[in-house]
């Protein structure tokens, strides 16, 4: 029925959206640690169920070897077959960088367009759950900064199922990073979710004072800052990204011109971050419509602490997004 909703978390949603696509195409494959059923469904549960209804074949636990599961994978990509792979953990994609960045970000052009590399690496990172430094990193600027890479990064269930699906039907490889802290909360999503194009960002709320640009749970924080701007007055335009690579300029140039004034906000190190790109953007193309200096929010430059407190004072924090908005206005 058309405008039929139901709750469900980012886990579930990445869930149906490989469910769905697996049902639809049998090139569709599963494979990393811990995958199959028998070993759980995956470390936090996304893709339990599927090894029981597709097969072993389709679903496959692999060793615990990040360059096996991608050479595999990009393997498979070539020969037809349209994995979904899992690298458990963001960090540890670097055990596996070479494969991704030197073989599937590459082959497309060392062919000359002959081959394709039909593949989605899937992997979970974020601070805040006391992970430690080798497992918490957001990593998104070092994909995004290599051709070849397209760099997902969903904030909600409704965008991951539906940005999960467009990236098992993109012919090129797709990184679909998911933040822990985000897994496990709730939303109503539409039954139907129809997927959702790559490098097309959503203007979650109109505003006219400022513009904040996020995504993954740091947007959530800016919807609560948004919030808390409102009690003082300020109207502010709120752009979840979801896509990195390519990231939507033109959406966020409109906004930025109409509001003049900007915040990015992300989890990553804010050195040479998204954020560094994309205010360096605003400022080359629109900065004559600019009534301030483009702010950027980050984390400090140091790997993520395992106490609790320190955790909390290196994620970006409501009030930092608060008190960023209310420093561009005083631009006039």
């Amino acid at each position: 029925m058309s405008g039929e909703t139901k709750k469900i978390n980012i886990i579930q949603a990445v869930n149906e959206a490989i469910a769905e696509a697996m049902a639809a195409d049998d090139r569709v494959l599963v494979l990393g640690e811990d995958v199959a059923d028998r070993e759980g469904g995956g470390v936090v549960g996304v893709t339990r169920g599927l090894s029981t209804r597709f097969g072993d074949e389709r679903v496959r636990s692999t060793p615990i070897s990040e360059q096996a599961i991608m050479g595999a994978a990009i393997g498979a990509a070539m020969s037809g077959f349209k994995p979904v792979a899992e690298i458990m953990l963001m960090n540890f994609t670097t055990v596996a960088m070479d494969m991704i960045v030197n073989h599937a970000a590459k082959l497309r052009f060392m062919s000359g367009g002959q081959t394709s590399v039909p593949l989605v690496v899937r992997m979970m990172t974020g601070a805040g759950i006391a992970s430690g430094g080798q497992h918490s990193d957001f990593l998104e600027a070092w994909f995004a900064h290599t051709p070849g890479l397209k760099v997902v990064i969903p904030s909600n269930p409704e965008d991951a199922k539906g940005l999960m699906l467009s990236c098992i039907a993109d012919p090129d490889p797709c990184i679909f990073v998911e933040c822990s802290r985000a897994y496990f909360t709730p939303a109503e999503v539409p039954v139907d979710i129809k997927p959702i194009p790559l490098g097309v960002a959503k203007v979650v709320q109109e505003g006219t004072d400022v513009t904040i640009i996020s995504y993954s749970e740091i947007f959530a924080r800016a919807q609560q800052a948004a919030k808390e701007l409102k009690k003082d007055g300020v109207s502010v335009e709120l752009i979840d990204l979801r896509t990195i690579s390519p990231w939507d300029r033109e959406t966020v140039l409109a906004s930025v011109t109409k509001t003049g004034r900007a915040v990015v906000a992300h989890e990553a190190v804010k050195a040479f971050g998204v954020g560094a790109e994309i205010a360096a953007t605003i400022q080359e193309e629109i900065f004559s419509a600019l009534k301030g200096p483009v702010i950027r929010l980050g984390a400090p430059f140091s790997p993520v602490p395992f106490s609790s407190v320190l955790e909390q004072a290196f994620l970006v924090q409501v009030p930092d997004i608060v008190a960023a908005a209310r420093k561009t206005l005083e631009f006039n």
